[in-house]
């Protein structure tokens, strides 16, 4: 399936990376957290993305353009540093179509926008760019068509940072606790649609005000419980979290390096003697 990737927008709750460089760019650990959400759907299989771009749509191309294998690959260095063999690759097979969405554009005109580059697709992904998550994602795909859903999201518990309130008609607190222990739920933006969807989408709509209210009238939006982890990186807080993580070799999302049945870790890529 294809993967649509929404990352044109400003980013303003990450200011102190965001004024300069794309949310979807800042990094966890050695590469951007867009490559950690590329990397995720590549490892189930997903590897044709559409990059829904914006906002500094520049620093996206040239990232990729200039794009080094030797940062997150084990590679042999030889004759004098000229010559460099990768011992396995990340993006050999990955299929990137970059489209201007507009710099100020809502998620949903950023989707109508790329519509033409979904044709003949019955099914595809999408994603805001900004999460991660260990999820299963064959688990979410059966989830939507066994509810024959037109669209589907994971809904994951909500961060840590804010506290629920419950209080009377006077104002006195009741109750005060973490939100993550309460009943809330959010939309943690991974996203599986059917190609009705744009029959949902008019002009110049948000995805998730109009039509997903009239997916809801129709009972065809459904929404995936996951008590796994999930983290998104809407603030410096979320990313200093993220960044400590990796820091301790506690990356729960990066589900390419986990043991395969066998015991044996993966390989970042098939192949063993790429050389650049």
């Amino acid at each position: 399936m294809k993967v649509v990737l929404f990352c044109g927008g400003f980013g303003m709750r990450l200011r102190e990376y965001s004024e300069s460089i794309p949310k979807p760019l800042v990094h966890v650990g050695y590469r951007p957290i867009l490559w950690h959400v590329m990397k995720y759907y590549a490892h189930f299989g997903h590897n044709d993305f559409i990059l829904c771009l914006g906002w500094k749509l520049n620093a996206f191309k040239e990232y990729f353009l200039k794009y080094d294998e030797c940062m997150s690959n084990d590679f042999v260095l030889s004759n004098g540093g000229r010559s460099i063999d990768l011992l396995n690759s990340d993006i050999h097979d990955w299929r990137i179509t970059f489209v201007d969405t507009g710099a100020s554009s809502s998620i949903g005109q950023r989707l109508k926008a790329v519509a033409p580059h979904l044709a003949g697709e019955t099914t595809f992904l999408a994603n805001y760019s900004d999460g991660l998550t260990d999820l299963h994602l064959p688990d979410i795909i059966d989830f939507h068509f066994s509810r024959r859903a037109v669209a589907s999201f994971l809904s994951s518990r909500p961060p840590e940072t804010f506290h629920n309130v419950s209080f009377g008609s006077d104002g006195a607190v009741d109750a005060i606790r973490p939100i993550s222990q309460t009943d809330c739920w959010i939309n943690a933006g991974y996203f599986v649609f059917q190609r009705e969807i744009f029959d949902y989408l008019h002009a110049g709509e948000e995805l998730v005000a109009e039509p997903f209210k009239r997916l809801i009238a129709q009972r065809k939006l459904h929404a995936y419980k996951y008590d796994g982890f999930f983290s998104c990186m809407d603030t410096f807080k979320q990313k200093q979290e993220l960044d400590e993580m990796h820091m301790r070799g506690d990356t729960p999302w990066a589900v390419w390096r986990k043991p395969s049945p066998n015991g044996t870790l993966p390989l970042a890529g098939n192949d063993s003697d790429r050389r650049i």
